[in-house]
This record gives C-alpha cells, structure tokens and sequence, in this order.
C-alpha cells in the first residue's frame, strides 16, 4: 500500500445501517422458479441478438407497473437457445428478485416490491473517525462468496429453431474508428422463431411513442432502420474503441450495434439500474500478435526459444473488462483482469439511470495499449427488466455478425431495474427527518452538527443588499468571503493549506482602508515565517514553463510558475501538480488528460481558536480562486473601479489587443465556509492529494525519506481530531449537517485501494484503469430527484445528457444532471403539481465569443436546452395542458449583465480605439458588459444547497477528466419534513440574497419560487432587462438578471431572439455553432 503502516481513518462499520452485502450467489436453477414474461416482438423484423430462456412456469402473475396480456408463443419461451458448438456451456436465463438470509433456496419476491430504498444496501460508506493523514482503508474485497456453480439446466434445441439470426439481418449500422478483423471463426447463422402475440398497446414505429409513456413524453425516435450494408464476407466486426476514456459516464464511441429495429421498443428506463457482472468464460485471445510470437519462439531449439523468452510459460492473452452502456452512453465499467480468458469479476454496479433505450449492452472489451478492443456484446432488452423482475443467466457473447465471438464465449450477469417512483428516499425531500442520514453510495459521510457560512461575490459591502427576514425573528447576514478568509489566515497558528486551480501572490483580499496594499504573498510568508506550515497545492498548466530563463506565461495565465517563483526562497511550500493519467492508460489517453485537463479544487484549509486552548480546523469551499479578475461586488462595476480597486486587478479575456478604456469583465462566484466535522474532510482530501503529487518519481526516488511537510494532527496536541471535533447539539436549530463530495480519481489522490475489488465498499465506481469517486454528480442527481418544489442553479457551464439530444448524441456530454431536472419537471405536471427550474449562466463562456471552442460550448449548450423544454412541452401534450402552460413556465434560463451611464469618471476617454467597430471601441460606446458568471451551486427546495468547484458539464461531473470538491449541507431544523411549509432558514436567505443581487431587490412572490406568479414575475423581468441592456440608448441598470437570449416557442423548439442572433458588441453566434472534428476539450 502507498501509505502502509498507518492505521485506518474510516473503519469498515456501516454510518446508513444497511444490511451487509449478500455473498455472491449463482443464478437460480430451481425448476419451479417463476420466470418473467416472454419478450415480445414482431415477427416481421428479426434480431441481431438471442436471448437464452428462462425456466419455463405455466402460468405467472405480475403486479409491476405493466400489466401483460398475451397468447402463448408457439415455444416455451421466444428465444430458444442455438446450440452452441465444442460442448459449450448451454446459455441459461433465470430470474429472482431477492435472496433471503439464512435459507438454503432462492425466494422470488414479487417485481412490484421494489426496495424501499436508493442506494445499494451492500454498500457501506464512510465511518465516522479520523486519526491521521496515512491511512489504507482495510475493507475486504466486495468478493465475499464461494465461486458457485453457474452452471444452470440444460434445454434442448432439438425442437427450437436456432436462435441466431441471418448475417445479412445483423448489425448492419455500426460505427467504428478503425476496423481489425480478427475474429475467430464463428457457427453459421440461424434463424429466430416469430412471436404471435405482442402486449396491447406496444408501439414500435410511432416517432416519440413510448411503452408505459405513450403521447410524446420525450423527444427521441423509436422508429429506426438499417440503411448501409455489412460486409458479406462474414468476418466480424472487430476494431479499436475510439474511447480512451476510463469513467463510469465517459464519452464512449463504442463498436456497438445501434438498436435501431424498429420491433424493438425503445422505453424510459428512469430509475436505478442493480447489476451484477459474475464472470465471462472462453473469451477469444485479442492479442494474436504476442500469440504469434510465442508460436514463433515454440519452433525455435529449446536452449534458444528459453533465452528468447526469459523462461516465460505464462500464456499471452487478453485482459478483458464489461462496458455497460445505455442509449450508447457508458454507465458502468469492470475493472481490468490482466491477461485471462476466463475472467472472474463478481462486481456489482448500482447507478442511476434517465435514459431511453430498446436494450442495455454490456460489452465486453480487451484493454489495449492504444485503447481498447471489442470482443463481443450481450445485449438486455428493456422490456425485459422493466417490470422491475430480477434478471440473471449466462448469456453468450456476441460478435458483429451476430454469432459467438468465439464458440462457448458466455457472460454472467444479473439486472434489475427500479423505476423512480418506487424509490420512497425521493418522495419526501432532501434532507427529510432527523433519521437522514445523507448522499448515500459516497466516499464522505454526512457529518453532523457543524455551522456553515454562504458567501456571494468575493465581497458584500455593509448596506449593499436589503435585509432578509428568517425563522424565530432572525436576519440574514450576507458574509464578506475574502474578509473571512484574510482574518482567518491571519489567525492561524499550525497550518494553512490551500489548494486552487490558480493562485496569485499579488492578489489583495482585502481592499478596504488600513489594508488595501497587503498582498496574498505578504500574509503567507509572514505567517510561514511565524512557524505555521504554509503548503500550496496549484494546478501546474503545461502551457506555462519556466526553463533557464525562459518563460512562457501559459494559455490560462494562472500564474502557477510566477508564485512559484516568488515563494522560492522562503518558508512556503509550492507544490505545482500537473493533471496526469496513470500509466496502466493508454499513450493516447495520458496525453489527452495532460493537456486538456485541470485540477480545479479551490479550498483554504486553516486552524482556529476551538476554546479551553485548543485549535480546530475549518475550510473554504466554492468556486473562488485567490488570484486577479475574482474580486468584486454585488455592485459589479464595469469602468467606474477601473482607477480605484481594481487598478492592478483588469481582468477581460474577451479582448485582443488593446484594452485601454475596456469595461473590466464582472464577476460573480459562490463560496462556502465550513466549520465543524466535515472540514476534516476538506483536510483529508487536502493531504491525500498532497501525497499523491508529492511522490517521488525517477531518480527522486533514490532519496531517503521524502516529504513530510504535512503536519500529523496525532502528534499536535492542541489540535483537536476529526472525532474530537467540536460539534453543535441537534437541539439547536442552527445545527448543519453537512457532507463533502468530490470527482477524483487514483492517479490525482492516494489512499484509494490498489485491488479493484475493493473499490466497491469504498463506493468508488471503476473505470478501465482507475478508481473513481464521481459523488458530485451522485449528490446532484440525488438532490435533483428529492426536489419537490424548485431548483435553483447558478453554474459556469450546463451541458449534459447527450444520449437525449436530437443529433450528436455521441458527443460524450453523459451526465444525468439536465435530463433529470426535464423529468422531474415532467413528472410533476402528469401529477398536476407545480415545479419550476431557474438556471442562471454566463452569457457565453469566459473568453471570445467568436472563437471555435466558444461556439462549441454554445452549440452543446443549445442542445441541451433543446432536449429540455421538448421534454417538458411533450408532457404538457400528454396531460393536454399545451393550451394552458408554456414550458417556460416550469424551465427558464437566464443570464447577467450591466451597463453603465456615464457619471464622475469617463474611463472610456483614455482609449484609443482607431476601428469604431471593433468589440473594444462597441463596448465603450454602450457601456455594456455581461456579468460572468462563475458560480457552481445549486438550492433545493430552500432546505439543501450544493456549493463548490464543479461545473455542470462532462469534465466536472465524469470524475476522470477535471478534479472537483463539493460541498452539500441543510438544516435540519428548517426542512419541509420538519415545517410542513417553506422553511426559513440560512438557505432560503441566501437564495433571496441571491435574488435581490440579481433583480435588485425582493418581492413578495419570491417566497415561493415554484408559485407560477413568481415564475412569470422573474421571467418577466429578466425579459425587460435584456431590452434595456440591448437598447441603443444607455442607461443605468439596477437590475441584472437577464433574459437569456434565446426565443423558446409554446412547442419547446429554442430558436435566437429575432434581431438578436449574435451578441451585443462582442459578436458570436448565441445558439453556437459546430464545425471542425468532435473532441473532449468542450464537453
């Protein structure tokens, strides 16, 4: 272990009170065993895949949430099993829901007992404790069972039709990047049985018709067609995947068949997906090229074949994983078993799902040096599981021509779906009852009894912002963010940790009289020089270097080698952390991560006065970095401060060239402080990462012991321990309950467990060759689907849900996070409840507007609106509301901006501008600019909020890509399950803070958002704003939130404002534009 020796800060006891997990059990052989009800299909299509039998029952029962009415087929079951050549394990299909402790045999639990419960029982999270920095969580391998018999009854195919379709009906739709046909020989095809019967009311060729969704609910096609041909010469569809991705919702262009029949019917799976992935037996070996060599050595004489092959006998072979893929979107991997055909994986997957799908695929791959390569796929059919029945057998493998990829090549797993509105944790809110007990399926608990700030802006000036009338006569108090964290630097005494995607040492924090030429690099090198531990964890850009006198300043110019240079000679430890991949990826994949990717936590971690002499740490969390361009206020000035606080602070990427005169670029940020038991985390996570990047490498190596700058609290008597940590009482209504989450991965953080295996009781998802913990969007996702009544988001970035979007569906956006808001939407009008959405983001992303990778995010972004208010405007159809409701009234997007009048200072007139039409001379002139918004939080309800570095995009969400911490925090006191009403809390203050920021002050119907007056009042506003900031004539603005400018029709359809298609002064096509080849840069 990295970290051996130590002792284990989180012991293996279970905080949530879930049962233990199950052992491992082999699929169910019992005879009498009832099976689920035969798929269903038109017999006029056939299939590219066979799905083995389950045992056969002459008569079942079902109380799902589909009701079944048939004829019997004329076969036991539609898909009898080919017969499988060389005495192959026969392909077997069985189901249970549940398996009983304590009993010997299988127990079939009705599939409409679904668990009451979200999150996998089996998984525990993490203990309550805290010793030190060096720990190895000591959990056992989630492999807790006997490898059981898989082996099931044997059916006979003397009277089936062989249940492998013909070549020219398979796979005839499929995208690859580079096409290696290696396949082994396969059987010859065969044909399928047809079905007599289908349920009433399936549809299969209606554009937007779903199963148990049936009048448009969702804008996607379940009418498809195959249109190019497969190679007649039979040989397989082998090639490299064009993935080089290793996370649980990566972009994935996968060699797999498109389920476009048109028989089989494309459903909303909408819900919890439990998967187990057992073992896969007789894959084909991939690596022929190491094969051939061994083939080559063996003819060589003895003596030579041995020093050729340095003794080597063990054989070269493949080293396969399974991909679970729904809608071509990746929401599960198996960690990599190195050179086996017989792989025995016995993992379990439990994951949310928003996807609408014909089947779920699991292919099963061969990692490769360059990528990966397919060997073959088993496909689920929805209609399967979508009653909520446990399915589980040995499936065999198949190739692109729809035959076993190699004769006997089989997969066992078992799938059960649990639709949304069986899970009883999302009907009641987010932080509901004293008994909560958090995110479950995280790597951090929720801690309890801690206080916690919010924070606005970098700085709230006293009597900037109205007051904000709370519970029990209380006020809100808006919080100074840099203020608190200047004073507590300045109060600590053991240590100071910091972390950021950017520092500046000549940022001032504080730019009030008496303190406004004290640096950031002053305080920390007097505090360094007082004794306190000063440790600096920056991104290390690529593009920036510092090499025999040269230097280059670096495409984000975040400063990173000139703090480095400043601090050199002192006391301050800079430590410049390059994102990087492990080196089990491939070449392709390392470079991708080194030069796209970031670190992008921003956390100040300190020591304070904890009473009776005694220290304790805190933490700062949000989207605020300590460098140049973050100050400012809710004010946020565009000329008037360019000679006053921000002198030596201008900060407007927009620009090229001269920027004398130019409007700075306002900026708007969340941020949190965290006192009490979950700080630690916010430690935990600090040294961890430390560690990680401070690991010697190469000839470092060789030196002797290496680094310890990081202070052992065990060993720091004044300093109280995580369970030591001063806590409030439960009693007292001001009491927090706060939890951390991150998206990180192995190679970025130590003290993740080196065997795969044990990943799962760790709750980290396993990508090809990484450990992941993804809870961020584990925590969204959960938030999002507890909502009852609003939601209300402030990010720099919404991009998501791509395998919904009408076109580039593959581009790899696969986070659930806008696909669940629009279906939480539409779930709340078919029940007649009101709901609404507010999201605010910039007006387009920070730099030119007119630039390639700019319209891009644009693009994706209008995509995803798109998706959105379709999904909201097809169930205002299915309930024939369309008449009464527009989707604006449930989804608004909006933006910020000011504009200036000219008073006092006219900073305009020191420019010098010789084209009058350039974005610079434009901007002068009207005296606009957008508001960037920088924010990453999101408010619920008015009971729970999510604040941290994490955008709503790929790249935050995926875990692999941009490292992100999160914080999500209530009070338990000030809940709906505790009020029965709106709850007054510190959460709603903020969020009319927030409010009264934006549309310069409050009103009476921002008591209740989700209030259709409320929603058409804001909206209405923001429309009015967005004339004034587009207005020729100028005029001061005291209202910032703005329309964003796009036209949303009754239909849903997002089209630009008419005369406004491209952005005022600055140019830039509003609803973006994609030309050029697809990457993962914008996503």
């Amino acid at each position: 272990m990295d970290n051996s020796g130590s002792s284990s800060s989180y012991p293996n006891h279970n905080p949530y009170a879930y049962p233990p997990p199950p052992p491992y059990q082999p699929p169910n052989s019992d005879p009498y065993h009832v099976p689920p009800h035969p798929y269903p299909y038109d017999s006029a299509h056939s299939y590219p895949y066979a799905y083995p039998p389950p045992p056969q029952s002459p008569s079942a029962s079902y109380s799902g949430p589909l009701d079944y009415h048939h004829h019997p087929p004329p076969y036991p079951y539609p898909y009898p099993v080919a017969p499988i050549r060389h005495n192959a394990p026969q392909p077997t299909l069985q189901h249970h829901s549940s398996l009983q402790y304590g009993s010997s045999h299988y127990h079939y639990q009705q599939p409409g007992l679904y668990p009451s419960i979200e999150s996998p029982p089996q998984v525990p999270s993490r203990a309550n404790s805290f010793s030190n920095h060096h720990r190895q969580d000591g959990s056992s391998s989630i492999e807790t069972g006997s490898s059981a018999n898989l082996d099931s009854a044997n059916y006979s195919s003397a009277s089936h039709t062989p249940a492998y379709p013909p070549l020219d009906d398979l796979f005839l739709n499929v995208r690859l990047s580079e096409n290696h046909p290696t396949a082994p020989a396969s059987p010859p095809a065969v044909s399928v049985p047809p079905l007599t019967s289908a349920p009433p009311g399936a549809r299969y060729d209606r554009q937007g018709d779903f199963y148990a969704y049936p009048n448009h609910s969702f804008p996607i096609s379940s009418e498809v067609s195959y249109s190019s041909e497969i190679d007649s010469s039979g040989n397989s569809a082998y090639g490299h995947s064009g993935s080089f991705n290793g996370s649980q919702h990566g972009q994935s262009l996968q060699i797999l068949p498109r389920q476009n029949k048109g028989s089989l019917k494309v459903l909303l799976l909408h819900g919890n997906l439990d998967i187990w992935i057992y073992r896969a037996q007789n894959l084909p070996n991939m690596d022929l090229f190491h094969k051939t060599l061994g083939d080559m050595f063996a003819k060589l004489p003895v003596n030579m074949s041995n020093k050729i092959e340095g003794h080597m006998n063990t054989k070269i072979t493949s080293d396969p994983y399974v991909s679970i893929s729904v809608s071509d979107a990746v929401i599960g991997r198996t960690f990599v078993i190195s050179n086996s055909e017989n792989p025995d994986w016995k993992q379990h997957f439990y994951v949310p799902v928003a996807h609408s799908a014909a089947e779920v695929h699991f292919a099963v791959k061969d990692s490769d040096v360059v990528g990966s390569q397919l060997m073959g796929v088993v496909a689920i059919p929805v209609e399967q599981i979508y009653s909520g029945i446990k399915v589980e057998g040995t499936y065999p493998i198949l190739n692109g021509s729809g035959k076993p990829c190699k004769p006997g090549a089989t997969l066992s797993l078992s799938i059960q779906y649990t639709p949304i509105e069986k899970l009883s944790s999302y009907h009641h809110g987010v932080g509901a009852g004293p008994d909560y007990d958090g995110v479950p399926g995280t790597y951090f608990p929720l801690r309890k009894g801690g206080m916690v700030t919010l924070y606005q802006d970098a700085h709230v000036p006293d009597g900037s912002l109205p007051d904000v009338m709370l519970d029990r006569g209380m006020y809100y108090v808006h919080g100074k963010c840099w203020h608190d964290i200047f004073d507590s630097i300045l109060q600590a005494r053991r240590l100071i940790y910091i972390t950021g995607w950017s520092l500046w040492h000549k940022v001032r924090l504080v730019r009030d009289a008496g303190q406004a030429d004290v640096t950031l690099g002053d305080i920390l090198r007097a505090k360094s020089r007082e004794g306190v531990r000063v440790l600096l964890l920056i991104w290390d850009d690529p593009t920036s270097r510092s090499i025999l006198g040269y230097k280059t300043d670096g495409i984000m110019q975040t400063h990173d080698e000139e703090t480095r240079r400043f601090f050199k000679n002192s006391t301050v430890q800079v430590l410049l952390c390059p994102r990087i991949a492990g080196k089990r990826h491939s070449w392709i994949k390392q470079r991708e991560v080194e030069t796209i990717y970031t670190h992008h936590q921003k956390t100040v971690i300190v020591d304070a006065d904890a009473g009776n002499n005694k220290r304790k740490i805190i933490a700062f969390v949000g989207g605020l970095d300590l460098c140049d361009g973050r100050y400012d206020t809710p004010q946020h000035p565009l000329f008037r401060t360019l000679q006053t606080v921000h002198k030596d602070d201008y900060h407007n990427p927009t620009y090229a060239g001269n920027i004398a005169g130019c409007p700075r670029e306002p900026w708007h940020d969340l941020h949190s402080k965290i006192d009490g038991p979950a700080a630690y985390d916010v430690l935990i996570n600090f040294e961890d990462r430390w560690l990680k990047a401070s690991k010697p490498h190469g000839i470092k190596k060789l030196k002797m012991s290496y680094d310890d700058s990081l202070l052992r609290l065990e060993r720091i008597p004044d300093i109280v321990g995580l369970s030591d940590a001063p806590c409030t009482s439960e009693n007292d209504p001001e009491t927090w309950h706060v939890q951390i989450f991150r998206s990180i991965d192995s190679n970025s953080v130590r003290g993740f467990p080196k065997d795969p295996k044990d990943a799962t009781s760790l709750n980290l998802m396993c990508g090809k060759n990484v450990l992941i913990d993804m809870s961020i969007h584990t925590a969204y996702v959960k938030a999002i689907r507890a909502a009852q009544h609003f939601i209300y988001i402030e990010n720099q970035y919404f991009i998501g849900s791509s395998y919904n979007w009408i076109s580039n569906k593959d581009v790899g956006a696969n986070n659930l996070i806008p696909m669940e808001i629009a279906l939480k939407i539409a779930n709340k009008i078919r029940a007649n409840e009101r709901f609404a959405a507010y999201i605010v983001i910039p007006m387009w992303p920070e730099g030119v507007p007119t630039g390639s990778a700019t319209q891009r995010i644009l693009f994706w972004q209008h995509k995803t609106m798109q998706m959105m208010y379709e999904t909201i405007y097809n169930a205002l159809v299915e309930v024939g509301l369309e008449g009464a409701f527009s989707p604006q009234d449930y989804l608004n997007f909006f933006c910020l901006g000011n504009r200036e009048a000219i008073d006092g200072y006219d900073a305009t007139s020191s420019g010098s501008h010789t084209a009058a039409n350039t974005p610079q001379a434009l901007s002068q002139k009207n005296r606009r600019f957008m508001i960037y918004v920088h924010s990453k939080g999101m408010i619920v309800d008015d009971e729970y909020v999510i604040l941290g570095s994490a955008n709503i995009n790929q790249r935050s969400m995926e875990g692999t890509r941009d490292t992100e911490i999160a914080m999500g925090a209530y009070q338990p006191h000030h809940t709906w399950a505790r009020k029965i009403s709106n709850p007054h809390g510190q959460i709603y203050g903020y969020r009319m803070s927030l409010w009264a920021e934006h549309i310069g002050g409050t009103e009476d119907c921002f008591r209740q958002p989700e209030s259709i007056e409320c929603v058409r009042r804001v909206r209405t506003l923001g429309e009015k704003n967005w004339k004034q900031f587009a207005a020729d004539e100028v005029t001061e603005m005291r209202s910032h939130l703005l329309k964003y400018p796009v036209e949303v029709d009754r239909k849903g359809k997002v089209r630009p404002l008419p005369g406004s298609e491209s952005f005022p002064d600055v140019g830039g096509n509003i609803v973006g534009s994609f030309l050029g080849i697809q990457e993962n840069l914008t996503i």
